[in-house]
């Protein structure tokens, strides 16, 4: 019965999540990025180094061609905590390379997986500019249930920019995935981004082959923009591996 109880609570919770992430992504003037969708497991005691690409395609010019690149080392300190820190770099249409910021990554899993009706997790990132005086600091609350070969996967974002060379701001943003868990190396997902400046939708391959105790990971995907403001294609790619 203390089961069942517990069950009920964490869909209605999970259920007031997504609406109430929908309506903040809508009303707040959030500059939601296209990025990737955390799940909320962390794997005890590994280390992991990590490559994140993303290619923009539109018909503006000001956001026709811009790459964003991320790169990234993390540790597990517990097993259930992990620590990564990010070196981001970008290169804009018709300029070169630059580093222009550094984060840290906190990710605390929440539940065992397979313990209740569904996984939950936290995440924490601290973000700080290179050439202007901006900080960020988020909250991600990291949500996962499978139904039987198929995994569905919700973020909930909150993040607050502050610093001398911007106005303070409140944003939010609600990625989401659903998954067919077909194979370890294939697995093909469907990726919904919201948010008021950056609406999309699209395909994504996920995979993994693991070589003794290492673990190779990747991730490929395009997401069509779904309004205006933002790109009408985003190509983005992951690699990451776990040692």
């Amino acid at each position: 019965m203390k089961q069942r109880l517990l069950c009920i609570f964490q869909q209605r919770v999970f259920f007031l999540i997504v609406l109430l992430s929908v309506v903040l992504s809508f009303s707040a003037k959030a500059e939601v990025e296209i990025d990737k969708v955390y799940h909320p497991y962390v794997q005890p005691f590994e280390r992991e180094l990590e490559v994140r690409s993303f290619y923009t395609k539109d018909n503006q010019d000001e956001l026709d061609g811009n790459q964003k690149y991320q790169f990234a080392a993390g540790l597990s300190l517990t097993e259930s905590f992990n620590l990564e820190t990010y070196v981001i770099g970008q290169k804009l249409s018709g300029e070169g390379f630059k580093i222009v910021s550094f984060e840290i990554e906190g990710q605390l899993q929440l539940t065992e997986q397979g313990e209740y009706w569904s996984d939950w997790g936290l995440l924490i990132e601290l973000e700080s500019e290179r050439e202007e005086k901006v900080w960020g600091i988020a909250a991600g609350l990291l949500w996962e249930k499978e139904f039987g070969s198929w995994a569905t996967t919700a973020n909930l974002f909150v993040d607050y920019s502050f610093g001398s060379d911007i106005n303070d701001k409140l944003e939010s943003a609600f990625r989401g995935q659903l998954r067919y868990r077909w194979m370890p190396q294939f697995e093909p997902a469907v990726e919904l981004y919201l948010g008021d400046e950056a609406n999309g939708m699209g395909p994504v391959l996920l995979g993994s082959q693991r070589f003794g105790r290492q673990k190779l990971k990747w991730e490929l995907g395009v997401i069509f923009g779904l309004d205006n403001e933002t790109p009408d294609q985003t190509l983005r790619a992951l690699v990451e591996l776990e040692f």
